[in-house]
């Protein structure tokens, strides 16, 4: 036996002995258990959030990514658009949640989850944002960004099986250890419109958007709510969303108001899909793919680790982070045609965009201070660090001219929450991102600020 992997499993052991296991309350909200809509046992909950946005530099929103804007920077920001805008804080969202308590110490949770964006009444869906831009020119398009959202009834749909003791394991399709990492330790809990991590989603995601969630998963949790816990996730190959298999795995611990945990991540044949040029789109009558349902793609088997941490003193909670991502060519390439999740196919693949690997460094850093126990003003810096990674005359490159040059990328931002009730909150904020050099290259801005101002409802 691997000597790593023994002493992996003796740990493993010790925590699932010594530790209570972490209980299911995935009612998203965190509205009471008094409060809660509850029938039988069957709980409905949700979440819609709304609010109004301007961007300096922007494409037109889009009625189907879940954020809707771009809030942070990006290549085709050729307008300074103002309008509605969903899940500026949380996912607007409507689920189900069975909680059944058998004897022993023993229960079972079932959930299921819709996204919904509440100002265009669609189903949230990222990549139907992306094909809305197939064959368009850049001052034609809108908001089109890769996501885990496709337009799926339900985007969460899971059965867990929680035993004290000795924790709990759950199957189906659920949020990553790497993702539920960043909702905890980013100063925005991965909001979309005041964080990068939340903005844009490919961090979370291990270096994929698609991936901070994944269907046909199994997900272990070991000493939750104990000083020291455990997780591990895997996800099956040829599942919908990354081609071939994924695994994560945690560890970390919390001690006199500090909370720490390491993470690693691996997805093989992850998906970055983007919008059909016109030539592409031209293409699409002889392949026999339908346009309004066909992206491009890169593919590429991505490692990440990542180690973060908080403390609370008092009415204030400090956060920092680092994660590093590696993008290499896949050991197994996709072919043309294969679909992705939302059945949404990939009419163009592109299996040799890493021959020199691509690596990126993320740093992030904030507080959160408690004004008086219903407001808290958050301030969040976040920066991002590419290495060149091209080839022949784009080797070691440092300026704007490729995207494989070495480039940067930063975002600060500043808001306020106010709770009304458990029920009702008000918010409002702005965060200002800047591109550099190769993560630069082809934009048509390098700056974007979002002042954001919007409500949550929580039943």
């Amino acid at each position: 036996m691997d000597h790593r992997r023994g002493g992996c499993a003796i740990l493993l052991l010790c925590a699932l002995s010594v530790a209570p296991a972490r209980a299911q309350q995935k009612t998203g909200p965190g509205v009471a258990a008094d409060d809660r809509l509850t029938w039988h046992g069957i709980t409905l909950y949700g979440v819609v959030d709304a609010g109004i946005q301007y961007d300096s530099h922007s494409a037109p929103f889009t009625p189907f990514r879940p954020a809707a804007s771009g809030n942070v920077v990006r290549s085709n920001d050729y307008s300074s658009p103002v309008g509605v805008t969903p899940s500026n804080m949380g996912q607007s969202r409507i689920g189900l949640q069975v909680n059944e308590r058998l004897a022993g110490g023993v229960s079972v949770v079932l959930e299921v989850e819709s996204f919904f964006n509440p100002q265009s009444g669609e189903l949230a869906d990222s990549m139907k944002s992306i094909t809305r831009n197939n064959g368009k020119p850049v001052d034609q398009q809108r908001i089109g960004v890769d996501g885990s959202s496709a337009g799926q009834v339900f985007q969460t749909d899971f059965i867990a099986l929680h035993v004290a003791r000795f924790g709990e394991l759950t199957v189906g399709r659920q949020v990553t250890l790497l993702s539920e990492g960043m909702i905890q330790y980013d100063p925005n809990f991965l909001s979309t419109a005041f964080g990068l991590l939340g903005g844009t989603n490919q961090y979370a995601g291990g270096g994929s958007n698609e991936d901070n969630r994944l269907d046909d998963t199994v997900k272990y949790l070991a000493g939750y709510g104990g000083p020291m816990h455990l997780g591990a996730m895997y996800k099956y190959r040829k599942s919908a969303g990354s081609g071939d298999t994924a695994w994560q795995a945690d560890i970390g611990g919390n001690f006199a108001g500090a909370s720490l945990d390491a993470y690693y991540s691996k997805i093989n044949s992850a998906i970055a899909a983007t919008a059909l040029n016109s030539a592409q789109a031209n293409a699409l009558l002889t392949l026999g793919f339908p346009l309004g349902d066909s992206v491009s793609a890169t593919i590429s088997d991505n490692t990440a680790y990542a180690l973060m941490a908080s403390y609370r003193f008092d009415a204030f909670r400090f956060f920092a982070g680092y994660e590093h991502i590696k993008w290499t060519d896949p050991a197994r390439p996709l072919p043309a045609g294969y679909r992705d999740i939302g059945e949404y196919v990939l009419a163009f693949v592109t299996n040799s965009a890493y021959v020199d690997p691509k690596q990126v460094q993320v740093y992030w850093t904030g507080i959160r201070y408690s004004v008086i126990p219903k407001i808290d003003l958050t301030g969040a810096f976040y920066l991002v660090h590419q290495d060149a990674y091209g080839t022949g005359i784009q080797a070691g490159c440092a300026t704007a001219a490729h995207s494989t040059c070495s480039g940067r990328t930063g975002a600060v931002s500043l808001d306020a929450d106010y709770r009304l009730n458990v029920h009702l909150d008000f918010y409002v904020g702005a965060m200002y991102s800047v591109v550099h050099d190769g993560m630069a290259s082809g934009y048509l801005h390098s700056t974007n600020i979002n002042p954001t101002i919007g409500f949550r409802y929580k039943f």
